[in-house]
């Protein structure tokens, strides 16, 4: 258990809103085939905005509505699969973008997939010493789509979600749970570059993610009650207040709500909005509960996820004395 709070929350997504009847026009599909199958009805692309673009709004989002010092930020963690570039970092660019260039701060990404922003939590509530760290989930995969795949094409959008937390003494606190298995099988891939070892380039396509949908729900069926289980340890699933799952499927999260016991309308669900954002997923539809005021005093929160890896995890979060007690202008 780490003593840290939520003290601010922002998103951002895609500019580009692609309906499943715009889908029609690209592959074999309908409305009706996408929603019964998955319960989205559109998704955002981001059109001129890269993952650390997408990142550095939604970080500017939760730092100025709640009215936080940017000054105070020591660690920023941002998760994602889909990055600008191999290197620099996405949270070495957010760290200029919000000109901390100068200030005393660690800055750095993490690839866990749709779990990845569950895994930069727990990491940064372990590392964070003093000041505030900045957490972010941030994907644009409409990049590494295959536009011509049915099976994919119609699951994903571009997002981000980006969290504040800090240090505190007033029973606010989070438990994790995480894991991680390879996939050996490659049921959900996008491969890397290859190596060149006749020291000379090679002409190299780009990349596509593929997905064995079947497995993936398998896996996911099975991994995320275990992760909500294990992070509950011997507390009633009664006492979760709202549940934030990873918005894959709706099938899925329907699944979970009958083998948990836990009831659909305490989930909060965007997947309609955004399909699956990958690891801006949570934090995304985290950033909407917060500024809808569904975070609450004296709540209890779990957020879960899995994804590619295979990796899936699980947060408890209680909230102690209000989302913004400790900023009384907000």
């Amino acid at each position: 258990m780490e003593n840290v709070k939520i003290i601010g929350c922002g998103y951002a997504y895609g500019s580009n809103c692609i309906t499943n009847d715009m889908l029609k026009n690209v592959v074999d599909t309908s409305d009706e085939w996408i929603q019964s199958r998955t319960g989205i009805k559109q998704r955002t692309v981001s059109k001129n905005e890269n993952t650390s673009d997408l990142a550095i709004r939604a970080a500017k989002k939760a730092i100025e509505e709640n009215h936080i010092d940017k000054h105070e930020i020591s660690l920023i963690i941002v998760a994602t699969c889909t990055p600008d570039n191999v290197t620099p970092s996405c949270a070495c660019l957010v760290q200029e973008a919000l000109g901390l260039n100068e200030d005393p701060v660690m800055a750095f990404d993490i690839n866990a997939a749709c779990s990845g922003f569950i895994y930069a939590l727990q990491c940064a509530s372990r590392m964070l010493d003093k000041g505030i760290a900045l957490v972010i989930g941030a994907e644009t995969l409409s990049k590494i789509l295959d536009w011509k795949d049915r099976n994919t094409c119609v699951l994903f959008g571009d997002g981000a979600g980006a969290v504040l937390i800090k240090r505190c003494n007033d029973g606010s606190n989070m438990t994790f749970y995480a894991r991680s298995k390879g996939d050996k099988d490659k049921a959900l891939y996008c491969a890397g570059r290859s190596l060149q070892p006749e020291l000379k380039n090679i002409a190299q396509e780009k990349p596509y993610l593929s997905m064995n949908g079947r497995e993936v729900f398998r896996f996911a069926i099975r991994s995320m009650p275990d992760a909500i289980e294990h992070v509950l340890k011997e507390e009633s699933i009664d006492s979760i207040d709202l549940m934030i799952p990873h918005q894959a499927n709706i099938r899925i999260l329907e699944y979970v709500s009958k083998k948990m016991k836990f009831p659909m309308d305490k989930m909060f669900i965007n997947l309609d909005q955004f399909g699956n954002t990958s690891a801006a997923s949570v934090p995304l539809a985290l950033g909407q509960a917060w500024q809808q005021n569904k975070i609450k005093e004296n709540m209890n929160l779990v957020l879960v996820g899995f994804g590619a890896g295979f990796t899936w995890a699980a947060c408890k979060i209680h909230i102690e004395g209000g989302k913004h007690d400790d900023q009384s202008d907000a």
